[in-house]
């Protein structure tokens, strides 16, 4: 430690300050290379650590001199004690110009005079800590009182201190950056491993994802495809009950296999936040009705009861009617799949500015264990019917409520029922009342199960003229004249059979090439245009129509598998007359058409 008296040689004080400051740096590299060693950084930063042990170290070098640090505080003009040596020698009060002490203690505040009044005490004993990187504080030192230094004033002794500090500054600051450097580092790699987990879980959630969405597809497609062709190899007789029963299970399996498709496109708009609610004042009555007539069917089959029960505060509700009855028909289609007798019901309150949608049943119950998990993807419990349901309700069901603003809740017991509450915010009504009107009742929407259509009993349309030949030479061939631009075989004929059957006469054109042909010919009366085409895609062909004031009043329907948000948009800015998705459903397609050629 520095010790200076009147015999002090001034070139051994030189050699002995040389080898503290090559210890102080030793010092602070240990605990730089200390610092790779632990697996994660401790809650205060390396560089915090660096400067704490540069007070010690240097305090120990000065004979128990206080050191101390002080940085700005967030107020202006303040700055406080953050790093103080720990020597148990009592250090000299640093007196003001009112003779009144200025302590050196943890957490001491002081302002900038004050700070500057130091340097009116005999010798420097503040030091300024930064460089062109940044500003650190200020370093303070105090000589102990029961110091073995005779006189702390002694102006060698000052010196000698001074360039030590000076030296022991000029080492610290670089190892501080370091330091700094060092900690941002390591922060950085933590939140790099933490995100290569979270890329390593989303790349095991993917691969589950894709597992079970295949195995889910081909289930359905399998009776699909099987039960064809069965029909196929017995040949297909009306009257054979059998068949009867295939049929049955190929548009069971159809419907099934659709409903899941759209449960994943919903679940995928959510995901990429790409699904917009359409909010509107909805009367809640009509859409719990709806709800309950859709499940009626299946409830009467298994001789269960159908209960509702509104309270009287609860009118109406700002939220998507569409959605609100896709939320109830999944919690209702539930409940039925695990009740075998008893009831289902439908109950609806407002609590706390939420109005709760509860349905609860007298089923089987769900253990606790089992209800962790109801809210994943795929999910279905173990004494579930498999193929009854595609796994992906609940979880839609969640985050349909959560885009709402509100959550959904689910309490049961084994062999005593289960309730699942959807909370949806009330909002208050006061504000739009006057710009939107109640939503009213509304058909059943095709995202969800219906009963099956008849091809025998179509929609009405407006019919031929000799509907017995509707290609009878005599009719104007444009009058009701349909071109189908598709490059599916088994679609076209599809198209052509159904369409034939209505009355309409169907020209079929697999590609671009083939519809001008039939243009320069003949014009139709309607447009039937599939948007994957070879070669020119159906929108191009769309624009391309449009273009010309020959073909600009001929309505075109365009038809597509897409089926995500901004499709329709892009199929009516290309001059599309209306948009259907496939697969088609027909009675609509047959409405779709009619309105155009009356």
């Amino acid at each position: 430690m520095l010790r200076i008296n009147a015999k002090t040689d001034p070139l051994a004080a030189d050699l002995w300050i040389e080898r503290y400051l090559n210890k102080l740096r030793l010092r602070l590299d240990d605990v730089l290379s200390g610092a790779d060693e632990i697996p994660e950084p401790p809650v205060s930063s390396l560089e915090e650590e660096v400067l704490q042990v540069f007070v010690e170290e240097l305090s120990l070098g000065l004979d128990g001199t206080t050191i101390a640090i002080a940085k700005p505080t967030p107020e202006p003009d303040q700055w406080a004690i953050c790093h103080l040596s720990t020597a148990p020698v009592p250090h000299r009060p640093l007196s003001d110009l009112a003779s009144q002490s200025l302590s050196l203690e943890g957490g001491c505040r002081f302002t900038s005079a004050e700070l500057a009044l130091l340097e009116q005490t005999q010798g420097q004993t503040r030091w300024h800590l930064g460089d062109r990187w940044g500003d650190i504080g200020w370093l303070i030192a105090a000589s102990a009182t029961g110091s073995a230094d005779p006189n702390p004033t002694e102006p060698l002794f000052l010196h000698l201190r001074s360039h030590l500090i000076d030296r022991a500054i000029e080492q610290v600051l670089p190892v501080v950056r370091q330091a700094a450097r060092s900690h941002r580092l390591a922060q950085r790699c933590l939140s790099l491993q933490a995100h290569n987990r979270e890329l390593i879980q989303t790349s095991k959630l993917k691969s589950e994802f894709l597992a079970n969405t295949s195995h889910e597809i081909r289930t359905p497609l399998s009776s699909i495809l099987g039960f064809t062709h069965l029909l196929r190899e017995q040949g297909y007789e009306v009257t054979n009950l059998r068949h009867q029963d295939y049929l049955k299970i190929i548009l069971s399996s159809g419907q099934h296999l659709l409903a899941l498709i759209n449960d994943i496109l919903d679940l995928s708009k959510i995901e990429a936040n790409q699904l917009d609610l359409q909010k509107e004042v909805t009367e809640v009555k009509p859409v719990c009705q709806i709800a309950l007539k859709l499940v009626h069917e299946k409830a009467s089959d298994k001789g269960l009861a159908l209960k509702l029960e509104i309270s009287p505060d609860v009118t109406s509700i700002v939220a998507d009617p569409l959605r609100l009855k896709q939320m109830l028909f999944n919690l209702l289609s539930n409940a039925l799949k695990f009740t075998t007798r008893g009831s289902v019901g439908l109950t609806v309150q407002l609590i706390s500015g939420y109005v709760q949608f509860t349905v609860w049943d007298t089923g089987i119950g769900i253990s606790e264990e089992q209800q962790q998990l109801l809210f994943r993807p795929y999910m279905q419990l173990t004494n579930a019917s498999r193929g009854e349901g595609t796994g992906l309700g609940l979880a839609l069901t969640q985050k349909l409520a959560e885009l709402h603003g509100g959550w959904v809740r689910v309490e049961s017991m084994i062999e005593q029922g289960s309730r699942f509450t959807i909370a949806l915010p009330l909002t208050d009504l006061a504000h739009l009342s006057d710009a939107l009107e109640p939503s009213p009742a509304f058909a059943p929407s095709s995202r969800l199960p219906v009963a099956p259509v008849l091809l025998a009993s179509p929609p009405r349309v407006k019919p031929l003229s000799n509907p017995s030949n509707p290609s009878n030479p005599s009719n104007p061939a444009h009058s009701y004249h349909i071109l189908l631009v598709e490059d599916n075989l088994h679609n076209a004929r599809l198209m052509m059979a159904y369409l034939g059957k209505l009355g309409y006469e169907v020209t079929w054109a697999k590609d671009s090439r083939e519809m001008w042909q039939f243009l320069q010919r003949s014009l139709p009366t309607l447009i039937l245009m599939d948007i994957n085409l070879p070669g020119v895609d159906g929108l191009t062909l769309t624009r391309e129509l449009q273009a010309q004031k020959r073909y600009q009043s001929i309505p075109v329907i365009v038809q597509t598998a897409m089926a995500m948000k901004g499709d329709r948009e892009r199929c009516l800015e290309a001059g599309a007359s209306d948009y259907v998705s496939k697969p088609i459903d027909l009675a609509g397609l047959a409405a779709t058409i009619a309105q155009f050629v009356q």
